[in-house]
Parts: structure tokens; sequence; C-alpha cells
């Protein structure tokens, strides 16, 4: 009995100092996947500014790659104060929404969240604090747009250029955005859509506006009677690298923390991305007779984007096999189908993106049966199918629509294309009147 009395007195006595624990475990932000998704920030926003960035710039001619650096950098800025100002609330503001009721606000959000009122720096949005989720969230926003400008690389108006990427995100990627992450109430969220990190969120918009902004835009002037050659492939293999690398925030931190969800994302992102590459690798070298460094970079990003959509959902055996089909099809259309129709996507962007987000919206719905390794319990493989398949088209529809009505409003008004002694003599001084190279 007095050992009884002893021990309970010491609970007592101990009980001041285990409150503050007891506290903190009620806490609903976790420090550990606090930590992951700050470190997923960082990568996603590292593959922007320099990966992409570089990427693009290797590919382009010299007279051209400050153009291309420029403009990563300039919407990496811009893009962040939009997000901040509307953009945030227009793509995650919940106001009104409830799931399986159809309104105005499962398309686009509301103004709630404007510089973001009302949340504070412990303000949670799951185990997470909401700014990082802000912040996570733009890094995408921004990225989103900087991949278009491949498309039209060393020809289009800088002017032109921050005008049609302020429009577009306003009217394109927020409601996308909303309507598939926007949560229960999201027009395609509630259709059971799988888009696990953006293969329509990201890569079907952008794909798609890159294809009509490199047909609206026109060709470049020695395009396709002359072959164009990357100036600096070093530069684009050092990108590709810090892609694949920054991918691992992409997708790994799309889980929202440190858990198995984003260990198993990252396992099958770098398994795609190898497939991919090893692919476009096999392909070429049959063909041509040998395998380039541009090829093998090239696949490799076409495996990244093809997995992005299906990355929480599937397991190895899905990330084999979207690899090797991404690989496939995108060569095809940057090869094959880029030069019967002879469009001048620049640095294929439609052909890579574009192809590569639809074979993984796709594909998910099958590879996501646990069956073949998925994670997505009960999955009905024709009914997903359906479900993908619809707000794949619906979204490079829209897409199409919207993208071909800024730019012909642009056209009408600024313009779109610099003048032909500007082309021939570089963007680099003609439009920022600077140098990459100088002896």
């Amino acid at each position: 009995m007095r050992f009884l009395k002893s021990i309970l007195r010491s609970g007592f006595f101990l009980l001041p100092f285990l409150l503050p624990t007891l506290a903190f475990g009620q806490d609903t932000i976790d420090t550990g996947d606090t930590a992951w998704i700050l470190t997923s920030s960082a990568l996603v926003l590292f593959m922007t500014i320099p990966g992409l960035s570089l990427f693009y710039a290797g590919l382009v001619r010299s007279r051209n790659v400050l153009s291309v650096l420029m403009h990563c950098f300039v919407l990496t800025a811009m893009m962040s104060l939009i997000w901040l100002v509307v953009g945030y609330s227009m793509a995650f503001s919940t106001a009104g929404m409830e799931a399986g009721t159809v309104g105005w606000n499962s398309f686009v959000g509301g103004f709630d969240k404007v510089f973001l009122k009302g949340i504070s720096a412990d303000s949670p949005w799951g185990s997470i604090p909401e700014p990082l989720f802000f912040v996570f969230q733009m890094t995408f926003f921004i990225i989103t747009p900087a991949l278009i400008v491949g498309a039209f690389a060393e020809r289009m108006k800088f002017s032109a250029m921050l005008w049609f990427m302020a429009v577009w995100s306003l009217l394109v990627y927020l409601p996308v955005c909303h309507m598939v992450w926007g949560g229960d109430g999201g027009f395609f969220a509630d259709m059971g859509v799988l888009d696990f990190a953006g293969g329509i969120v990201v890569h079907i918009t952008a794909g798609v506006a890159a294809l009509v902004a490199c047909i609206m835009v026109g060709k470049r002037q020695d395009y396709p009677k002359k072959q164009i050659l990357p100036h600096n492939l070093p530069m684009t293999v050092t990108g590709a690298g810090m892609l694949w690398v920054g991918w691992f925030g992409f997708n790994g931190g799309s889980a929202l923390g440190a858990n198995g969800d984003a260990a198993m994302a990252i396992l099958v992102t770098h398994i795609s991305a190898s497939c991919g590459a090893l692919g476009w690798m096999i392909l070429e070298w049959r063909k041509s007779g040998k395998p380039s460094v541009l090829g093998i970079a090239t696949g490799s990003i076409a495996g990244l984007a093809a997995i992005t959509p299906a990355s929480g959902s599937v397991g190895p055996l899905g990330a084999v096999v979207i690899g090797f089909v991404s690989a496939g099809m995108c060569y095809w259309m940057c090869t094959t189908i880029k030069s019967k129709y002879r469009y001048d996507d620049s640095l294929d962007v439609f052909g890579v993106h574009g192809v590569g987000g639809f074979v993984g919206i796709i594909l998910v719905a099958v590879f996501a049966a646990p069956s073949l390794g998925g994670r997505v319990e009960n999955l009905v493989i024709s009914k997903q199918l359906g479900v993908q398949l619809f707000a794949g088209v619906s979204v490079a529809v829209y897409t199409l629509i919207v993208s071909f009505v800024i730019f012909k409003v642009l056209q009408k008004t600024i313009g779109l294309r610099v003048s032909d002694n500007d082309e021939i003599g570089g963007l680099d001084l003609n439009s920022h009147g600077e140098s990459a190279y100088n002896d």
C-alpha cells in the first residue's frame, strides 16, 4: 500500500513536466512532416531555377540562352506574387464547397484567402502549417508556365510572354488545380480522378498550351529547312539531372508527410525515370545507330512526367510499364508526328510533357489496381479509365480553347513575335541587351 502511494505521489509530482509533452501530442502539426515538406518545397523550386532553366538554355542556340534563363527567372518571381495575391485562394479556398454538390465553387475557389488572409504561422493544413502548404503548391504554380517557355523559345516577345503567362495562370491553371486538388466538392475530385502530383494539373495543361503557343507564334525562320542544334549539351544534361533529383520533392512531397506514401512515390518516380531513359536510348540506338546523350536525358524527363499522376497509386511494376510506354509514345510524338505535321515545338514541351502526362493519367487507372501492385483498394479499372479519360480530355480541350483566345487577343494588340531582324540577331541582345558569351 505504501509502495502504491509512493508511485502516485511521484506521478503527481511529475505531472507538471508531462503536461507540455501531452499538449504537444495533441497538436495537429507534425515536425517530421513539416521538415519533409520544407525540403520538398526547396526541391521543386530547384527544379525551375536552376534545373529547367539550364535544361532549356542548353537546347537553344547561343544567341538565345539568356532569354530562356530570363523567362524562367522572371516567371518564378511573377507567379509567386500572383499566387500570394489571388492564386492560392482561387485554387484552395474551400468556402461553400460540399462533396457531391455542383456549384460555381466546384470549378474555382473564392477570394477569402487573398494575401493569406486569416492564416497564421500555426494554422494547420493536415499535419503541416498552412503557410508551408502555400509554399509547396506555389512551386507547382511556378514551374507549370515555365514548362511552356520551351515551345516558343527564340522568337516570342518578352512582353507577350509575360501577359500570356499571367492571364493563362488565372484562367487555366487555377480552375484546373481547384477542380482536381481543391478537396471534396471539386468537380474532378468528386469524380474520383487520380492525379497525385500533377499529370493533369501540370503536364497536360502545360503541354496543350505549348502546342497552341508554337502554332500561334509560328515557326522559327530556319525551321524545318535546316537542323537546329543545341548549343551546350552539358548544360542540358546538368539541368536534366537537377530535374530528376528535384522530382523526388515534386512527387514525394505530394504525400504531404514523411511516411510510406512519400517513400513509395520516390521509389516509383526513380524507376519510371530510369525506364524512360533506357527506353528512349534503345529506340534511338535502333533507329539511328547511335545512342545520344540528349536522347537519354529527354527519355528520363518523359518517364518523370508520366509517373507524376500515378506516383501515389502504383507500385514498381506500374512504374516500369509507365516508364517504357512513355518513352515509346513521347519518342514517336517528338520524331514521327512532329516531322509529319511540322509544328515548331522548339524544345518538345507537348511531345514530352503533354503526351507523357496523358500516358500517366491513363495507365494509373490500370496499375493502381492491387492485383498489379497498385495501392487503390476496390478499384474498378473500366470505371476509373472513364474518369481519367474524361478529366484528361476535358482539361485538354478547355486549355486549348482558353490558350487560343489569349494568344489571339495578344496577337491583335501587342503582337506575339519579335521582328525578323531581332530573331536573326538573337533575343539575348535584342530583348535584354546582353550576351551570354563575350570574348
